[in-house]
Order: C-alpha cells, then structure tokens, then sequence
C-alpha cells in the first residue's frame, strides 16, 4: 500500500515585506526537521475565483502525518508568531491522492 503524500497549501497576503524574511528564516528549523519539499514558492500566478493573494504556496511531505506534524511542531509555532505579525493568511494541510 502506498502512503499518500501530505501537502501544506496556502494563499498569503504579505502585510509587511521588509520584516516577511524573518518568517521565512524562522520555518527553516520546522521544514528542514520534517523534510518539507516547496512545490510552489511564490511566483507568478493569476486568480479566476475567490479572495486575492499576493503569494501561493504548496509544501509536500512524505505523509500527511508529517504534515500536521510539522505544522503543530514548536520550531513551526515559533515562526507562526511571526508570520501572523507579517501576513494574513488561508492556509490548510491535505492528504493527497
């Protein structure tokens, strides 16, 4: 059987960009520790539906355990603080297919 992958997506609306780096140095600790694979990073993009987004994100992990796992992690609860200093955001973690 087959273990189905895990995925963190997210639309962000960055709300400060000179302090946003801080976040993104912070989650390092968490998505090195828990093998975390950046599908998509930013870039360029279009919405068709729904709120606005000035960055998309979709992180893979091996399961989606790992997943969660990261997310609820306290290196990962460290870099949340800032990050809801720094950005608004929707963000959910799916099991995939």
């Amino acid at each position: 059987m087959t273990t189905k992958k895990g995925y963190w997506m997210a639309m962000v609306d960055i709300t400060d960009p000179e302090n946003y780096p801080r976040y993104m140095a912070a989650n390092k600790a968490a998505f090195d520790k828990y093998g975390a694979k950046f599908l998509v990073r930013g870039g360029q993009h279009q919405m068709f539906e729904g709120p606005a987004a000035t960055r998309m994100v979709v992180i893979e992990f091996k399961d989606y355990q790992t997943a969660l796992d990261c997310h609820n992690s306290p290196e990962y609860q460290a870099a949340l603080k800032l990050r809801q200093q720094y950005a608004v955001s929707h963000m959910a973690v799916v099991e995939g297919v």
